[in-house]
């Protein structure tokens, strides 16, 4: 077990054991947890205790013998229930997806090709050419200034959250916007626990302001996917969703432009 991931599965696994019975849809567990289960199992626990947790809630699927617990239709996810306090939940299944039919509107490029050259990885990358290009402009109709990127904060009724940025807004009549945006790039997807928790710092912390979650992909044929999304009956459902593609000025035909005034 010395690949992170086997590590962090293997704890994961013996955890969820620990408190599952069958029946049972949901049960809480305290983080301290790991610590105990990483003695009884001899393992070397990872410097940032909270990396095994936020893996298997944000970027990779949990062990298959975990997934095949869950009732038909639904998935297990892992919520914060506060403070050092998870939740094991089962949850109706949702996935957003692309849709591969959607046309891609060209946006001319006005991301600084030395940022892009420089850029740490790929996620980084995106959010980039997202803030330069006004990305969140164009898809929400409103203007947006960029608050934050990569905000770590604590919900109270959820724990420690992240978001990969944060804009707020205005529209014409005065109405004023929060944005959390999570960025996703390749096999990444964008899971109900995510769109929990940008609705629950907003209300906590912007209670005046209208919240707009986003979900920004980048896809394999460098088109940008955006979705503003919502949650209903525990599911992440899909308000509007477009893609971009970023290109030279000149690449922009007169026939582009006469396709998209007729969806004005």
């Amino acid at each position: 077990m010395n690949k992170p991931q086997n590590r962090y599965a293997a704890l994961i696994e013996r955890i969820f054991a620990s408190h599952y019975r069958p029946g049972k849809n949901e049960f809480p567990f305290a983080r301290e947890e790991l610590s105990a289960t990483a003695l009884a199992l001899g393992i070397k626990l990872p410097k940032n205790l909270g990396d095994v947790l936020y893996s298997f809630r944000y970027r990779v699927p949990l062990p298959e013998s975990i997934t095949r617990t869950a009732n038909p239709g639904m998935v297990w996810i892992i919520k914060g229930a506060g403070t050092g306090r998870y939740l094991f939940k089962q949850a109706r299944m949702s996935r957003i997806e692309p849709d591969e039919t959607m046309l891609a509107i060209k946006v001319p490029n006005a991301t600084p090709e030395i940022l892009l050259a420089n850029a740490l990885d790929d996620e980084q990358a995106l959010l980039a050419k997202v803030r330069y290009n006004r990305l969140i402009d164009l898809f929400l109709g409103i203007t947006a200034h960029s608050l934050q990127n990569h905000l770590r904060t604590t919900v109270k009724s959820i724990g420690q959250i992240e978001i990969d940025e944060i804009y707020v807004g205005l529209n014409r009549r005065g109405s004023q916007f929060i944005v959390p945006v999570q960025a996703k790039v390749g096999r990444d997807q964008h899971g109900v626990v995510q769109t929990e928790q940008d609705l629950s710092f907003c209300l906590e912390r912007f209670p005046n302001l209208i919240c707009r979650p986003v979900s920004v992909h980048a896809l394999s044929d460098n088109r940008i996917a955006m979705f503003e999304l919502t949650l209903s009956d525990d599911q992440v459902r899909v308000i509007d969703q477009k893609h971009y593609t970023l290109v030279p000025a000149c690449a922009i035909s007169d026939d582009d432009l006469h396709r998209y005034s007729l969806g004005d």
